[in-house]
């Protein structure tokens, strides 16, 4: 920060939505996870996020949507800045101001963008130039779904296999424009609830307590083969239904965790029935169901079906809104 001015940008990051999920960290100081995951960037819905850096601050600020943030959030954010403020050899504090688009904390990926836009906007804010891989590797101590939000389309984040992390980091496998049919309908769950437990504490709790875990660790390196492969080839009716092994997977773990973990409301089982039973009717995949930690769904089809399936899940209860989204662009810094 030249001449004592103090450093400021803007970035911007997209949710993404894990095709395969990331649920549990095998080295929680360097936030390394058990697998390797997948997931989509989505258009449309965007996390802004500005960092100011000013000498004149004695304690780091964090405003989320225009309400200043107090407690765990603040804290998160601090202890992200402490690494950046490392990294830049500066004892700076900092004023964050974030903003969503779409709804926080309630299972559609909020913290995956905000620490993808914060660890781009910190970082240009102290003059740093990370490449998008370092970026992806830095975000991930923020949360881990985070490095995937810093590029957009198809992305797979690798687990890799160092004790010092150096092989894990996020990458585009196919850009947001390689499927042009591809959508997902994201379906807003009326009073979704908000997650009382953060993501990173829930899924430690699974590692350690949920009897399924060690075998859907088993099963992920082909599941994640053969759903890469699909994509690649634009193979609707063979990866939608490995779509929904791999969450109905995600959420056996959840639910056998002690505490049982449930995100769902009765509004998001009904959607999953209702996909399954559209698939039944038709003869062949014409969607997949998958989610989160919430109680938001995300419907992929191909877009002739869009109609279709849009109509049937209007009929069910408790939907707030449905949004059809395209896969979207990575981050980008905007000031």
């Amino acid at each position: 920060m030249a001449r004592g001015i103090p450093g400021r940008a803007t970035y911007e990051a997209a949710p993404n939505i894990a095709l395969v999920k990331y649920w549990g960290v095998r080295d929680p100081e360097l936030a390394l996870p058990y697998n390797s995951s997948l997931s989509v960037t989505l258009d449309r819905l965007r996390t802004r996020t500005t960092v100011v850096f000013d000498r004149a601050l004695s304690e780091d600020r964090f405003v989320l949507d225009g309400t200043l943030q107090r407690g765990g959030p603040l804290l998160a954010v601090s202890a992200f800045l402490d690494r950046v403020r490392a990294i830049a050899h500066t004892p700076t504090h900092a004023l964050v101001r974030s903003t969503n688009n779409f709804p926080t904390a309630s299972g559609m990926a909020s913290s995956a963008s905000g620490f993808a836009a914060l660890a781009g906007a910190s970082t240009a804010a102290v003059g740093l130039d990370p490449s998008d891989r370092s970026l992806s590797q830095l975000a991930r101590y923020g949360s881990g779904s985070a490095s995937r939000s810093i590029f957009g389309g198809f992305v797979e984040w690798r687990a890799g296999t160092r004790s010092d992390g150096r092989d894990c980091y996020a990458r585009t496998l196919y850009p947001p424009g390689y499927w042009p049919s591809f959508r997902d309908l994201v379906v807003l769950i009326d009073a979704a609830p908000t997650k009382s437990v953060r993501s990173a504490d829930a899924m430690q709790t699974s590692v350690h307590t949920s009897p399924y875990f060690p075998r859907r660790q088993r099963e992920l390196p082909a599941r994640t083969r053969s759903m890469i492969r699909a994509i690649r080839d634009r193979d609707a009716p063979t990866l939608f239904p490995l779509v929904m092994e791999e969450c109905d997977s995600f959420r056996n773990v959840c639910e056998t965790t002690a505490p049982s973990l449930d995100y769902l409301t009765a509004s998001s089982r009904a959607i999953i029935s209702e996909v399954r039973a559209l698939n039944e009717e038709a003869g062949r995949p014409v969607a997949a169901y998958t989610h989160d930690a919430g109680a938001h769904l995300h419907v992929f089809l191909l877009a002739p079906d869009a109609p279709r399936v849009r109509r049937r899940l209007s009929r069910i209860p408790g939907i707030r809104r449905m949004l059809l989204l395209r896969p979207g662009p990575g981050g980008r810094r905007l000031a």
